[in-house]
């Protein structure tokens, strides 16, 4: 198991536990909402240190966006294994072609 793994089974058994006990339980018990707020906030906060050129705080912004990802994913009962199916699906395709597989015709 990856580290990602381990945080995606670690958010998920927090899912239904006390939220005064976890802040992963009080994210989740706001609803997929919430947790989707928060992970925007978080990708902006990791946008803005990748443009300031900050290599240390952009590390640690980016790891909040993985966790809160993660929590929205578990908000909407999306388990890590199906986004990395589908990347693994999307592995050597050219991102070109693969954008255009989406666009409707």
């Amino acid at each position: 198991m990856s580290v990602l793994d381990d945080l995606a089974a670690t958010i998920a058994a927090r899912k239904g536990a006390d939220p005064e006990s976890s802040w992963t339980a009080k994210l989740l018990s706001r609803g997929p909402e919430k947790c989707a707020e928060k992970f925007g906030e978080e990708a902006v906060e990791a946008i803005i240190e990748a443009v300031k050129g900050d290599r240390a705080a952009l590390t640690s912004e980016a790891a909040d966006v993985l966790f809160h990802l993660l929590v929205m994913l578990e908000a909407r009962d999306v388990p890590l294994s199906d986004v990395l199916a589908e990347l693994a699906h999307r592995q050597g395709t050219s991102g070109i072609a693969e954008k255009a597989s989406r666009r409707p015709h």
